[in-house]
């Protein structure tokens, strides 16, 4: 016999199509199957893969030379912020003398650590941030190099669509991406 209540939703809804999936109304067994909502998939934080406006993404975090070819890549899924991984990549770093960013990473903690270092930040100010810190606007114009690298790694179709499921073969790609890219 079938459980209670799932015979009378059938009957008082036989003449029209049932498309509400979020209760299984289509489903041939409750129990098997992806599960409905809007839950995240397990393991997928462990392989690098987050949830954002655009769906599910994972950003590529990099340190570039004077020259425009990457130091360190890393990547983190996409829903984590991007000065989240500045201290990981800084003292895996070395040796740097100025740090080239945008204005996501305008931070207080960042720019403390970067003052711990003897390291120049250029980083312009955040629009509410009061009073505006002041930067090298010269020097600021190098960060197009970090962005025509970030153009170059998504030429390969691998890169910009991230096919790969697992988080090391990704980043497998990218490097090899990047080799291919500025060492050959």
């Amino acid at each position: 016999m079938e459980p209670a209540g799932h015979l009378d939703r059938d009957i008082s809804g036989a003449d029209r199509l049932d498309r509400d999936t979020r209760r299984g109304g289509n489903r041939q067994f409750n129990d098997q199957g992806t599960p409905l909502g809007r839950r995240r998939k397990r393991g997928a934080y462990d392989q690098a893969i987050g949830r954002s406006r655009g769906g599910r993404t994972t950003k590529i975090h990099a340190l570039t030379d004077a020259v425009g070819r990457p130091r360190l890549l890393s990547i983190t899924p996409g829903n984590l912020h991007d000065v989240m991984m500045a201290a990981d990549l800084l003292s895996a770093a070395g040796s740097v003398t100025h740090l080239i960013a945008d204005k996501a990473y305008d931070t207080n903690k960042l720019r403390h650590l970067l003052t711990s270092q003897d390291i120049e930040a250029v980083i312009p100010s955040i629009a509410r941030r009061k009073p505006l810190i002041p930067y090298n606007a010269a020097a600021y114009r190098q960060r197009n190099l970090i962005e025509r690298m970030f153009c170059r790694l998504k030429d390969f179709r691998r890169i910009a669509t991230r096919y790969d499921k697992l988080a090391r073969n990704f980043l497998a790609a990218i490097m090899l991406a990047a080799t291919l890219t500025w060492w050959t």
